[in-house]
């Protein structure tokens, strides 16, 4: 028989969050070992669960959502997250300029796929959230990583931006609050960004799936709302904010100067028709969520669930000698350092494995985020405190080991 080999369009698609060492840590699983998964923020395994009023809506409406929805989804659903945008500050987004989806994945892959062609560049953060890579390979573009300064407070470096640009550039990532650094992007920041798209006419792709995760009392602002003359599409979803992963609801909103897009705009129509539509059920979350109670807001207090865990999280790590990390003022993650001097790293995929088989802990090594060195590796802060001090205590003490191996301690 011929072998059967997968399309030549995945050899450069990687997504290590779900990657190798997961299918070891599944074989444990399967042997009998309890592994602490600290490599992918799913909130519901860890407690944290969609609010009751959300979930409510959902299941009265459960028989309303039998037949298929307009393709970029239920009218209630759209006009909620135009006032959503509104309020944001978004500019220029009516009913039509609004695609929800089977999540803000599903969009990430119908935006590249209608923009793209061979050769196409996109700009992507490094580190980033690797489906953004993936998508622009998948598409046939080449993903162009800018970095992030971790010495700036993880803020995108914007002279490697600049110098990044060519001719081939369409457009640039923004992922804000991001994943996997917790860094929140300030306006005047912002702003820089957005001028390198006005004058090199780049399409902005602000991933903002964080915006209401945030400690500290910062204050997220969309990058599209500093940008009315310049073509952005933003994405939102309930995964994280109203803890609603499964639910798979996501949308991306189209703002700015859209006149030059019709071309691009009537692609993303063409793909939203050729899927039919999202799911209809979770569509009846939106409104309800969007509109009522936000119980986000208390979890990330200092003294919410959240805000203790991240503090938490932080302390038990940079008490590891040789490790720091900057403070995340959003999202769900840390991505801490390894002192090079301390930790000769060569392979951090080899090194995330031997932690899980000698500890039990999954984590996903920083190269898995498209980061430019083996030094780093992120942990995911959603297990409750008891289980977080054992699941870092257990990495603690398996980098003690490695420094006493290394002669390094």
């Amino acid at each position: 028989m011929q072998p059967v080999h997968k399309s030549q369009k995945l050899a450069n698609v990687c997504y290590d969050i779900r990657g190798p060492v997961l299918e070891h840590a599944k074989k444990m699983e399967e042997d009998g070992h309890r592994i602490i998964k600290l490599n992918i923020g799913n909130p519901a395994p860890f407690g944290f669960f969609a609010p009751d009023e959300i979930i409510e809506d959902v299941i009265v409406n459960m028989q309303q959502a039998s037949g298929y929805s307009d393709s970029k989804g239920l009218f209630a659903a759209r006009k909620a997250i135009m006032h959503y945008a509104q309020e944001k500050a978004l500019p220029n987004v009516g009913l039509e300029d609004i695609y929800i989806g089977n999540g803000v994945s599903e969009l990430i892959v119908m935006s590249m796929q209608a923009l793209l062609d061979a050769g196409d560049e996109v700009l992507v953060p490094a580190p980033d959230y690797p489906l953004w890579t993936a998508a622009v390979s998948l598409a046939g573009g080449n993903a162009v990583h800018y970095l992030c300064d971790e010495s700036a407070g993880w803020f995108p470096d914007i002279d490697d931006i600049r110098a990044k640009i060519t001719a081939s550039t369409r457009a640039i990532v923004v992922i804000n609050p991001n994943n996997p650094t917790g860094a929140v992007y300030p306006p005047a920041l912002l702003a820089q960004i957005v001028e390198l798209a006005r004058e090199h006419q780049l399409i902005i792709y602000a991933d903002e799936i964080y915006d209401k995760v945030l400690y500290d009392g910062v204050k997220h602002t969309s990058i599209a709302s500093l940008a009315p003359d310049v073509l952005c599409v933003t994405f939102n979803g309930l995964s994280k904010n109203y803890r609603a992963a499964g639910f798979r609801v996501g949308w991306m909103v189209v703002s700015g100067e859209k006149r030059h897009a019709r071309d691009y705009i009537e692609g993303l129509n063409m793909l939203a028709s050729m899927r039919l539509c999202a799911n209809v059920q979770g569509q009846y979350a939106i409104q309800t969520a969007l509109g009522g109670y936000q119980s986000i807001d208390d979890l990330v207090l200092p003294y919410g669930r959240l805000g203790r865990q991240r503090d938490l999280a932080h302390q038990l790590l940079t008490e590891i000698p040789g490790v720091s990390c900057v403070k995340p003022q959003g999202a769900l993650y840390l991505f801490p350092r390894l002192d090079p001097e301390i930790y000769p790293i060569t392979d951090d995929q080899q090194f995330i494995l031997e932690l899980l088989q000698q500890e039990k802990v999954l984590l996903v090594q920083g190269t898995g985020f498209n980061w430019i060195a083996p030094d780093h590796f992120r942990v995911v802060f959603l297990p409750n405190t008891d289980d977080l001090t054992e699941a870092l205590g257990r990495v603690a003490r398996f980098l003690a080991a490695y420094r006493k191996r290394h002669g390094t301690d």
